[in-house]
């Protein structure tokens, strides 16, 4: 069963940005991300800590997975 890497919000900032997200603002330790599709424009707020707990990652895996298809981004947040 793959397991959920431990991320910092840096790393996922940057898996983000592979996919074309920019930063458009931050306002203390949160960091928010969006990008400009056909459908409008997706928005993502990601909290810049060091470490961030596993339900963090998860939901905000979750919450990633209405833009970029699961196959694209699993191998980013799970290891085999």
């Amino acid at each position: 069963m793959p397991k959920l890497k431990v991320l910092s919000g840096k790393k996922i900032i940057k898996i983000l940005m592979s996919f074309g997200f920019v930063v458009a603002s931050q306002k203390g330790s949160h960091v928010k991300l969006s990008r400009d599709v056909d459908s409008g424009e997706q928005e993502l707020t990601i909290p810049n800590h060091i470490e961030l707990d596993k339900g963090t990652t998860k939901a905000i895996y979750n919450q990633i997975l209405r833009y970029i298809s699961e196959t694209e981004l699993f191998s980013h947040f799970y290891s085999k």
